[in-house]
């Protein structure tokens, strides 16, 4: 006989079994929680980036080049989630303290093994892509693949997970950034432009703040788990301090993109400014909560805005 299950401020009811699954129409919510969805935008946006970027540099992209790309990448966050949740449930990571969006495997949503599998599923899905991205883009896409999978991996297991280290935001503004915008570029072109570059650089920014507001929302949970992000190294603060200051950067670089005679370029430019002011005003006065989940979304939110922004500007 199925027990109730609720789980407070999220939304999420429904029954499991007796070895604990889930066994109701909440199963879909459950997953969902593991893969994060509202953050798979930081997989999309570097793809199409980079694609757009090609169709300006030779006026045609591969349409199967950049289905490919995208869904290598998504598999990649998803995967990379789903070990996340099931690595730090295994440790005993996420306690009853967590304010973060809820984990299926630290909750008993799912089996470790189930998770597990679920986690290879993905990162298989990703490896079935990226061979025929391979046969494109010739040993540097494969030697792309095989750094984001280790990293992947890396990000919450072995002996010393990236998590536990200040450099998750760097590990997110080279892959979720530069390589990704710079790598689908290269597999459109053949070849990798400094511009190319540069706009990686200009969109791993707002990623990294992802990130940033994940770790600076997690600062106790963390702590107590032995890990040195780098909102705890720098303190709450000069964290709130740091994301706006990243938010305002990437417009600043975004200037790069703009032409100054054009006044169509200067209202994008301002409107991206008023963004990064208003989210850097709230997320500064918004106190460590579950309401900083909502900043997740917005910041990428806000580096798609940057990329539409980037993307007319150099028309």
């Amino acid at each position: 006989m199925g027990r109730k299950l609720t789980i407070d401020d999220h939304g999420l009811s429904g029954r499991t079994d007796a070895a604990g699954q889930f066994v109701e129409k909440g199963v879909i919510a459950v997953w969902a929680m593991a893969i994060r969805p509202k953050t798979l935008v930081l997989s999309v946006v570097p793809v199409m980036a980079g694609s757009y970027w090609a169709w300006i540099a030779q006026a045609s992209v591969r349409f199967e080049v950049m289905l490919l790309a995208l869904v290598a990448a998504a598999a990649i966050q998803i995967g990379t989630n789903l070990w996340n949740d099931l690595k730090d449930g295994v440790r005993g990571d996420d306690t009853a303290e967590r304010i973060g969006p809820p984990r299926i495997a630290a909750l008993g949503l799912a089996a470790p093994r189930t998770i597990r599998n679920a986690a290879a599923l993905a990162f298989a899905a990703a490896i079935a892509c990226g061979l025929h991205l391979a046969l494109i883009g010739g040993w540097p896409i494969v030697a792309i693949g095989i750094a984001s999978l280790l990293c992947g991996l890396a990000y919450s297991a072995g002996p010393r997970p990236i998590a536990y280290t200040p450099l998750g935001e760097l590990f997110v503004l080279v892959f979720f950034g530069i390589i990704a915008v710079a790598g689908t570029f290269y597999l459109h072109t053949g070849s990798v432009s400094a511009s190319a570059i540069g706009l990686g650089a200009v969109l791993g920014l707002p990623a990294a703040a992802v990130l940033l507001v994940n770790n600076h929302r997690d600062r106790r949970s963390d702590r107590q788990a032995g890990r040195r992000t780098l909102a705890i190294l720098i303190g709450p603060e000069w964290t709130r301090r740091l994301y706006g200051s990243v938010l305002l950067l990437s417009v600043a670089a975004a200037t790069a993109f703009m032409r100054p005679d054009r006044v169509l370029d200067w209202a994008i430019l301002l409107g991206l400014t008023g963004a990064a002011l208003a989210l850097a005003d709230g997320f500064r006065n918004q106190a460590i909560s579950p309401r900083l989940n909502a900043y997740l979304g917005r910041t990428g939110g806000f580096q798609l805005l940057l990329a539409i922004g980037i993307a007319v500007m150099a028309r």
